[in-house]
């Protein structure tokens, strides 16, 4: 039986990415990541437009909160942050992307 690849295994973004989007088969689990990113982004913005870093403190509760429930609830795997957490995030933000421009939903 073939082994999926670890994380670990990618030499770049491009090659993680596909790995990346087959960890996050299930819709809702999409979704909650586009929910916890863009709430992400805005609580960034507020921290600037604010002057209130403290606002920053609620970034990963709420970044990692709504994925990790599409993860453990709903695509019934671990999350790929545990074994590759840049990629993961800069994954997160590609799928953000992604999802805005239509690709996927």
């Amino acid at each position: 039986m073939k082994q999926s690849p670890t994380p670990q295994q990618f030499s770049c973004f491009s090659a993680f990415y596909p790995y990346y989007l087959n960890e996050h088969k299930n819709r809702t689990c999409r979704w909650l990541h586009f929910i916890g990113t863009f709430l992400v982004i805005m609580l960034s913005l507020l921290t600037v437009y604010w002057s209130e870093p403290k606002i920053l403190l609620f970034v990963p509760v709420v970044g990692y909160g709504f994925a990790w429930i599409g993860h453990f609830i709903f695509e019934k795997n671990r999350p790929a942050t545990f074994k590759a957490p840049f990629y993961s995030l800069l994954a997160d933000f590609r799928l953000f992307a992604d999802m805005l421009m239509g690709k996927y939903h």
